[in-house]
């Protein structure tokens, strides 16, 4: 990690400022540049960061576990299921009185994105059992 000074006529940058070209041979060697502005108020005056990154923190391992693929399943599924509910003039009066019903609560989830994320993963979860 590094305190980045950019020139005057730059004021921010954020994003990959290279990346590692995964095919080619000498991609072990490679470093990929991540520049880094954070946004939220402090009195810090140091807001950019730079980050190096290696080859083996951008690419998943080769053989991945039963637990990692089943995690990533769930999620495009639930995903998926909570853009559909959220568009579903069907359920949006019944899931707006249940959020508002539970969110008060100390367990309850305060936002709606939240709350659709844990209605669509219990049945996500029902459903596989």
């Amino acid at each position: 990690m590094a305190v980045v000074e950019y020139a005057d006529a730059i004021k921010t940058v954020s994003g990959a400022l290279t990346k590692i070209n995964k095919k080619s041979p000498h991609a072990k060697d490679q470093k990929m540049v991540l520049g880094t502005h954070r946004k939220a108020a402090t009195s810090n005056p140091n807001c950019s960061r730079i980050y190096l990154r290696g080859l083996s923190s951008v690419s998943y391992p080769v053989s991945q576990t039963e637990d990692a693929i089943n995690a990533r399943l769930r999620f495009g599924a639930v995903s998926a299921a909570v853009k559909a509910r959220r568009k579903d003039l069907s359920h949006m009066a019944q899931d707006l009185q249940a959020f508002n019903a539970q969110k008060d609560s100390p367990t309850g989830k305060k936002t709606m994105t939240a709350y659709l994320w844990y209605v669509c993963g219990q049945a996500y979860d029902a459903q596989q059992g």
